[in-house]
């Protein structure tokens, strides 16, 4: 078995993993091997860059705001998503597929309009209270602009309204230096980037990278139009197949499938994101990053925060009733693998687009801080025991939205450099 020691320090002294990546319908026979290159990291001015939207700055800067390469280095900047004019997305083959049967006539009967008027202004007060709490804590915070998502569109292959910009880590991924555009899945979120591209002009003409990976025409081909979901034996038993409801007709991924641990970035294939979508991101990264892909026993796989959330060199989160297939790997490779306890939000308390697990979807603002839901008293309590600070924000109203701490921000910047935490 080869083991490597942690290239960073780090308060639990966690070794990280050699860990063998998969590739599209085979498995990789060995890691490629690299020689270790030290990025210098990226330091930031406090200032908004003033930059003409219309005049790119050239050659890069070397205080680049944009820096982060992994889940857990110290925070400094960071996108918070907006819950304003929030809309339930239209009924569709893939919302069905992503979202429980209890809830599909909701989405049937509220479909292209805003969600309930009450709860949509209670989850604004908590982002709000939120972001107030990030900049005690001496983080930058930007939102995206305000949309009226209620306005229909047309391609000349479907049409929809749009839902919101509520979750940044569903559609940027930062590495390094460069801010990614996912092409996402679902036809409501096809404008989703419209929000965001001030902000990233912004950033672009502070020396970042932009890449906007292909647009999915979101034909009828890409989806699976007979999908068969009756129950949640069904999607278990489709998951264990390796049916979706996409297709690999084009492209396709949601950001938040991917999750980053320096050098090596793991991902799932999901409902949204496909493997042409994953061969994609390993092409575009390639050789700097290595994209292995990992699986879980999930009948609903949908972004992989909730179920595989690294929080550390070496330590990661995973979801109990969803084990990851490879994690006898991980633990014979040093790591430490904790199961969170079981959620505490009630059954009443509606979640039209998530599960309970969204306790575990944390933001780290550093090795030893996590901001964590005040509400979710079990698992504040297994950080603790791990010697890492709680920063407790109740945001179970914008939990009903589909995301945790991790899903309603993206982190731009972090201090830290480039390391390879396998080898």
């Amino acid at each position: 078995m080869l083991r490597v020691r942690c290239l960073r320090g780090g308060s639990r002294g966690a070794e990280a993993a050699h860990y063998i990546g998969l590739r599209v319908g085979r498995v990789f026979t060995g890691w490629v091997q690299r020689s270790f290159q030290s990025t210098q990291a990226a330091t930031a001015s406090q200032k908004t860059c003033a930059a003409d939207d219309n005049k790119a700055t050239s050659p890069v800067p070397k205080d680049c705001p944009v820096c982060s390469y992994n889940e857990w280095d110290p925070l400094e900047e960071v996108i918070v998503g907006r819950a304003e004019n929030a809309c339930v997305p239209p009924f569709s083959v893939e919302v069905k597929a992503n979202t429980y049967e209890k809830y599909w006539g909701f989405y049937q009967k509220f479909g292209g309009q805003s969600f309930p008027k009450e709860h949509l202004k209670k989850a604004i007060a908590e982002i709000e209270e939120m972001c107030n709490i990030l900049k005690r804590e001496g983080v930058i915070v930007k939102r995206p602009d305000p949309v009226d998502w209620s306005i229909k569109y047309k391609t000349p292959d479907f049409e929809s309204t749009g839902m919101y910009a509520a979750m940044p880590r569903d559609i940027l991924l930062v590495v390094g230096n460069e801010i990614i555009e996912a092409p996402m899945a679902w036809r409501a979120r096809f404008f989703e980037y419209r929000a965001y591209r001030r902000l990233i002009k912004q950033y672009f003409n502070c020396g970042a990278k932009w890449t906007t990976a292909p647009k999915p025409t979101m034909a009828n081909e890409l989806y699976d139009q007979d999908y068969p979901i009756c129950s949640v034996e069904d999607r278990h038993k489709l998951a264990a197949q390796g049916k979706f409801v996409t297709t690999e007709f084009e492209p396709c991924f949601d950001a938040a499938d991917f999750i980053r641990a320096g050098r090596d970035i793991f991902v799932q294939r999901s409902q949204v994101t496909n493997y042409m979508g994953i061969e994609w991101m390993k092409r575009h990264l390639a050789p700097d990053y290595r994209v292995h892909v990992v699986s879980f026993k999930d009948p609903n796989p949908m972004h992989i925060d909730a179920t595989f959330n690294i929080i550390g060199p070496g330590l990661v989160l995973s979801n109990p009733d969803r084990p990851c297939h490879q994690i006898e790997l991980f633990k014979k490779a040093g790591w430490t693998v904790i199961h969170p306890p079981v959620p505490l939000i009630p059954d009443d308390h509606p979640l039209w687009m998530s599960s309970k697990w969204l306790s575990m979807n944390v933001l780290m603002l550093d090795e030893k801080r996590v901001m964590v839901d005040a509400n979710e008293t079990s698992i504040q309590k297994m950080f603790e025991n791990l010697g890492i600070s709680t920063i407790k924000v109740s945001i179970r109203h914008a939990n009903s939205l589909g995301g945790g701490f991790h899903c309603w921000t993206c982190d731009i910047r972090r201090r830290g450099t480039l390391q390879s935490y396998f080898d």
